[in-house]
């Protein structure tokens, strides 16, 4: 019996490198539920409508977002200061502004925090005077 160690075969060609996220350009928004604080009040249709929304958003690059207008598919800052319910410990001090969009036709807005690529999306106002007044 021989003692000969079986090599495991080498790859054949170059390596496949992952790109990092520096060589990928995402222009576009990426939502994020994880602090959402939702006071559902049982407007199924607003929701349905907020969705069709996101999915609005979600193909249209950030710069396109940004010269929108506000009431369309653009933001407006909102002062931190001038929100409603508690602001959840992940918005820090030095933010003094959420960024608000619309969350339907009517002009209800969903607010949040973007992060580079990634919008934090924080509150959903399903009835005007919620989060904010108007």
């Amino acid at each position: 019996m021989s003692n000969k160690r079986i090599k495991s075969p080498k790859s054949e060609g170059k390596k496949i490198k992952r790109p990092s996220s520096s060589d990928i350009e995402i222009d576009y928004p990426i939502f994020c539920f994880k602090y959402l604080n939702i006071n559902f009040k049982g407007d199924h249709k607003f929701y349905f409508d907020f969705i069709d929304r996101l999915n609005k958003l979600s193909n249209l690059s950030w710069n396109q977002i940004n010269t929108s207008q506000r009431h369309g598919f653009g933001t407006e800052k909102m002062p931190v200061n001038q929100i409603k319910p508690d602001l959840p410990k992940f918005i820090t001090p030095e933010v003094k502004d959420l960024l608000v969009f619309r969350a339907n036709g009517d002009n209800r807005p969903f607010l949040g925090l973007r992060k580079n690529n990634i919008f934090h999306i924080v509150f959903i106002e399903e009835n005007f005077g919620d989060v904010y007044n108007h």
